[in-house]
């Protein structure tokens, strides 16, 4: 079972809490809102842009969404050597030429969030990048971010290990 490490001994954390969480998808949505782009879907990046994603879609008031499965960070600071794409995959020939908001948890080194604006930009898409947070270090600047850290941060969803039968 993946869950992010236990964060309890790591200094110079982030710590987002559910209320926080709630605050920061109206603000970032009030952000995208403000800038004119008005995606017609929106896309998370799986598994950490879940959430977000859902909240960006009903906050924006966009009903078409979908995810794209990306495995890069392994543990706490810990990576694969480049992000690959899982199946399932996403449904590219519904989405050419549309406006797409791609949407994930954090740009920290960048690499999963650029794999996926790239893929879609190939397509012919309209595509724009939103994350809660984003680090200097990422090797490309999300369009919209609620805030930026370069902490390692703990989201209310991955801060604790899977639940288990109890028997």
């Amino acid at each position: 079972m993946a869950y992010h490490a236990d964060t309890t001994e790591l200094t110079g954390k982030e710590v987002l809490q559910w209320d926080e969480f709630g605050v920061a998808m109206r603000e970032l949505a009030q952000t995208i809102a403000d800038s004119g782009f008005h995606p017609e879907v929106i896309i998370a990046i799986a598994r950490g842009g879940l959430l977000p994603a859902g909240a960006l879609s009903y906050a924006l008031g966009v009903k078409l969404s979908d995810a794209m499965n990306i495995e890069f960070y392994t543990d706490v600071e810990q990576t694969l050597p480049d992000p690959i794409l899982l199946e399932p995959l996403l449904d590219t020939e519904s989405i050419k030429g549309k406006k797409l908001l791609i949407v994930d948890d954090v740009a920290d080194s960048g690499r999963t969030l650029k794999m996926a604006v790239d893929m879609l930009a190939d397509l012919g898409a309209d595509v724009r990048s939103a994350v809660i947070y984003d680090k200097p270090r990422s090797v490309v600047a999300p369009d919209y971010s609620w805030k930026a850290t370069d902490q390692w941060i703990v989201f209310p969803w991955s801060s604790q290990p899977p639940v288990t039968p109890n028997n």
